[in-house]
């Protein structure tokens, strides 16, 4: 991109290009607001499979790979599951390209007792399809089912505790990890909030775990979840992976890549639209008729049918807090853009995907972890948005659910959120009960819904945003139920929803419009 990341709108910028969630809203934006884009991605490597050898036969603090087998051993691969990036990327993953590598690797020094465990935590079950995107047709043919698996966190008797931290955190994991020689965690890192000590603490674990910091005190203690040293839950996480780490041999393999988010027929929409040729114009007007005549399930095909042309940009192996420090490094390198001053009012367009609705609908539980969760958080330093500021956010917020995978979500949302929308509340109320229902394990062991205990953590998750943000006003919601629950209110254009928000800002209010996706970071300073 040529034009600069961060710049102010006059009476002749064109109006800004924002999600609404499978749609594209166009909104006219006073002058003096403050747009912040994301860099231009970063150059991927120009030969991925040798920078895969080069980082496994090179590691970090760590012997190489080669150096630790031998004929005969016991070898567990986990793998970061379907939940990133998004969308998916462009077949092949990185992640297929590590284990093609990999497990030559494992035969050529007569290793042939290999498994691998999709790490799904509490994540839904990867379909056989899924799982075949993610590692390849060969390598899907060869393991799976039965020795390329998604882990399940409630098979009692695969699951060990292997230890308690000095903090009083369970560590339970499973037993296929716990039990094997060598334990290697293949990792594709998407946000500075993922890979390091998470992936085995947190994508091979227990409740028993998880509870230790998915709860809502220690979401409150986190200030960013993307900046991991102002995190409590990343805190109480490295304390979990080092004592799983000292007891299991881990030899870990992070990658990262860049924000390439849309191939070409899309490419227009991670640039400012002041910068847009006449090609690009009359595209993304196009664009915009289509997604207003076609009904949802065609218009979140259009943007899934084209996957994601992310580019390699790392690969880091070794000791696990060793490699996680190159991978941030490079993941801030990529998503980091300096910001001076916070914002009054910021302004966010919602799209259609999270972490925890591929293949699936974003139901209204999920628009919240993008708007208090993700978005919010998406800074270093300081919050982009003062304390007690708001934000408006453009999201139709339709009442609708995936009954398979989130079956669990509709009862939190439609019988506990009428209750109350303290965390605190449902934590101790509500939670034990529901994560102990049979029929909803059920779903989440063999079929392909998420744990039960999994909404009240989606709430929990947005728990920092909500006690920084004063108000949150959604722009062209369908209903005014959704947006009321979640304590949300409502406006019909977004100078309607600017309007209201002036009325508890300050004069002449900095206003600031994220221009998000593809993904970024503010690096905030005041």
């Amino acid at each position: 991109m040529s034009h600069p990341l961060v710049v102010t709108l006059d009476r002749k910028s064109a109006p800004r290009t924002i999600f609404y969630g499978d749609r594209l809203l166009e909104v006219d934006m006073p002058p003096g607001t403050r747009v912040i884009y994301p860099k231009a991605p970063i150059a991927p490597l120009k030969d991925v499979d040798a920078a895969i050898r080069y980082a496994i036969n090179h590691p970090h603090n760590s012997e190489p790979l080669h150096a630790k087998l031998r004929p005969g051993m016991k070898v567990v691969i986990a793998i970061d599951d379907i939940s990133l990036p998004l969308p998916p990327m462009r077949k092949p993953d990185v992640r297929e390209r590590v284990l093609t590598v990999v497990l030559q690797m494992l035969a050529d020094h007569g290793v042939e007792d290999v498994k691998m465990i999709i790490a799904t935590s509490f994540h839904r079950r990867m379909t056989s399809d899924e799982i075949r995107h993610i590692v390849g047709d060969k390598i899907h043919g060869a393991y799976y089912p039965d020795r390329l698996f998604n882990h399940d966190a409630e098979d009692a008797k695969n699951m060990v505790e292997i230890g308690t931290t000095d903090h009083g955190e369970v560590v339970e994991l499973s037993r296929y990890a716990v039990e094997s020689d060598l334990l290697i965690y293949v990792n594709l890192n998407l946000v500075p909030m993922d890979g390091g000590h998470k992936s085995v603490a947190v994508g091979l674990c227990g409740y028993k775990s998880l509870k230790a910091h998915h709860n809502p005190k220690v979401m409150r203690e986190c200030h960013s979840y993307m900046d991991p040293k102002s995190s409590a839950l990343n805190t109480s996480v490295e304390r979990m992976g080092r004592l799983a780490n000292s007891k299991l041999n881990v030899f870990t393999i992070e990658t990262t890549i860049n924000n390439r988010m849309f191939d070409r027929p899309l490419e227009f929409l991670a640039k400012n639209e002041d910068d847009l040729s006449g090609m690009e114009k009359a595209a993304l007007k196009a664009l915009n008729v289509t997604l207003s005549k076609v009904p949802q399930p065609a218009r979140q095909a259009i943007f899934n049918k084209v996957p994601s042309p992310y580019g390699v940009t790392g690969v880091f192996a070794g000791e696990t807090e060793a490699v996680h420090e190159h991978t941030l490094a490079r993941c801030f390198e990529q998503y980091l853009v300096p910001v001076k001053g916070q914002a009054d009012i910021l302004v966010c367009g919602v799209p259609y995907i999270s972490p925890y609705n591929v293949n699936s609908f974003l139901n209204p539980l999920l628009v919240q972890v993008m708007v208090n969760g993700y978005m919010f958080n998406m800074y270093r330093g300081k919050p982009l948005l003062k304390k007690g500021g708001t934000m408006i956010v453009a999201h139709p917020c339709t009442d609708q659910f995936d009954k398979e995978h989130h079956a669990p979500y509709i009862e939190f949302v439609h019988n506990l959120l009428p209750e109350t929308r303290d965390a605190m509340e449902l934590h101790k109320r509500f939670e034990a009960k529901f994560a102990s229902n049979p029929a909803y394990i059920q779903a989440y062991r063999t079929g392909h819904a998420y744990h039960p205990a999994h909404p009240f953590f989606m709430w929990y998750w947005g728990e920092a945003g909500r006690q920084h943000t004063g108000r949150v006003i959604v722009v062209g919601a369908d209903n005014e139920y959704i947006p009321k629950l979640m304590g949300w209110e409502t406006a019909r254009t977004m100078n309607e929803a600017l309007e209201m928000a002036k009325d508890t800002a300050p004069p002449s209010p900095e206003i600031t419009l994220f221009h998000f996706a593809p993904m970024m970071m503010a690096d905030v300073t005041v």
